[in-house]
């Protein structure tokens, strides 16, 4: 694959060629993506989808090569990464490449895990990989499918259950600044069930790394997937991530999205197609943006069939000039009797400069349903404040209490104890040393 630096996007969108060699197994499909993206365009202020994220300004602020190869990474660089006192399997990526000699992968009958680029000829690939609806008119998407270099598959066969979770750290190291492009594929055949957590670790100086990345997930019958994705960044970095989940009858899929500071742009774009009945959906996320961070949400929970329950709870914490939107839509179409569906969002600002926009959204076209949503956006409660100082709690202390306190509903629900402590434990840090509304 040739490398290009910026405008990259407008090279390919005018035609340009030479991007995709035509020995590689996927090629048939990578021109299918490119023709597609091509067809979409870039996305601007006036596409719906992006008018609170001015992409294209962010994308000529440097000077991107369009790829960049994974360079030496040493274990101890790695080790930050780990969460402290959890038991799991670890399996490290540079730059979306595998790294075996850094991991301690599962041997367990039944599971796989390994190089997406190692997996062309295998019959779960060949079913499912780049056939997720909701990505289609995604052009990000398209983008990625076109001009990926690897990532990681895994496939969990008919009644597999890994015993422990597994913790895939994506690090990023770059020279220069680079649009890297990781690829994901993740099957739970029938009543399969796994608990995945993700994380990222910068280790680039002076130069960004804008990461376009792209993971599509399916459950069959009765299977389960706890996914929990902490996204704690370095300021040089830029992030768009795309995660399209797909359930079938009786599965329950359980998504837990943590954003912390300090990546200048994170753009999370989340959906689940409720495609079998009795299915189970909880989309759980807590961003806590600082400085001139820019985090925005879109969900989509698309409920084609009868008998099945959503429930959606995301909640934001922004001081300083941090900036957040919040996009999420049900679609309840009129097969889908029965549904119970329901959203919230409520924002937490601990700045006058801080500000959020929030766009809670339902489209309904059955009659025998129970689905609402709703939105709420406040400052600390004084009297809450004043009531902690009065019993001799610290200013610091007392705010690191109210936003836990704040943050309960979502922390409270992730059920491994390393990791809940580990993510109250980077709010006291992050908001500790914060004044109020500065």
């Amino acid at each position: 694959m040739t490398d290009i630096t910026i405008p990259f996007y407008q090279y390919i969108l005018e035609g340009g060629n030479g991007l995709t060699p035509k020995d590689d197994a996927l090629y048939s499909l990578r021109e299918d993506a490119l023709v597609r993206f091509r067809s979409l365009g870039l996305p601007d202020l006036k596409s719906e989808a992006w008018r609170n994220t001015n992409i294209q300004r962010i994308l000529k602020e440097q000077p991107f090569t369009l790829r960049q190869q994974a360079a030496p990474v040493s274990a101890a660089q790695v080790a930050p990464a780990f969460i402290q006192g959890l038991s799991c399997y670890k399996a490290v990526l540079v730059n979306g490449h595998l790294q075996p000699e850094l991991s301690q992968l599962p041997d367990v009958k039944g599971f796989t895990i390994t190089k997406l680029s190692e997996a062309s000829k295998n019959e779960a690939f060949k079913s499912h990989f780049d056939k997720h609806p909701h990505l289609a008119d995604q052009p990000f998407a398209a983008l990625n499918t076109a001009l990926f270099a690897d990532g990681l598959f895994i496939e969990l066969k008919a009644n597999t259950v890994l015993d422990k979770p597994l913790h895939i750290v994506h690090v990023y190291t770059v020279s220069q600044h680079a649009f890297l492009q990781p690829r994901h594929l993740w099957v739970a055949h029938t009543s399969a069930s796994a608990t995945i957590i993700e994380s990222a670790l910068g280790l680039h100086e002076n130069a960004v790394a804008f990461v376009n990345s792209v993971s599509e997930i399916f459950l069959e019958d009765n299977a389960e997937i706890w996914h929990y994705n902490l996204q704690d960044m370095s300021p040089d970095s830029r992030h768009i991530y795309q995660t399209a989940a797909s359930q079938q009858t009786y599965s329950r899929y359980h998504h837990y999205n943590f954003t912390l500071p300090h990546a200048t742009l994170v753009r999370n774009n989340l959906s689940v197609a409720l495609n079998g009945s009795y299915t189970e959906t909880d989309l759980h996320g807590l961003y806590l943006a600082t400085g001139n961070q820019h985090v925005d949400n879109h969900t989509f929970v698309d409920h084609l069939q009868p008998h099945c329950n959503s429930n959606e709870l995301y909640k934001g914490v922004l001081l300083d000039n941090a900036n957040g939107v919040f996009t999420g839509r049900i679609h309840v179409h009129q097969d889908a009797q029965k549904t119970n569906a329901f959203q919230q969002n409520n924002n937490l600002l601990l700045s006058e400069k801080a500000d959020i926009n929030s766009q809670p959204q339902l489209e309904i076209y059955a009659d025998d349903v129970k689905c609402s949503h709703g939105f709420t956006v406040g400052q600390f409660s004084e009297e809450s404040l004043f009531y902690l100082r009065a019993r001799g709690i610290g200013e610091e202390a007392a705010k690191t209490l109210l936003v836990n306190a704040f943050a309960f509903d979502i922390t409270d629900k992730v059920h491994i104890p390393a990791l809940q402590h580990h993510l109250t434990e980077q709010i006291r840090r992050y908001v500790s040393g914060v004044s109020i509304n500065n």
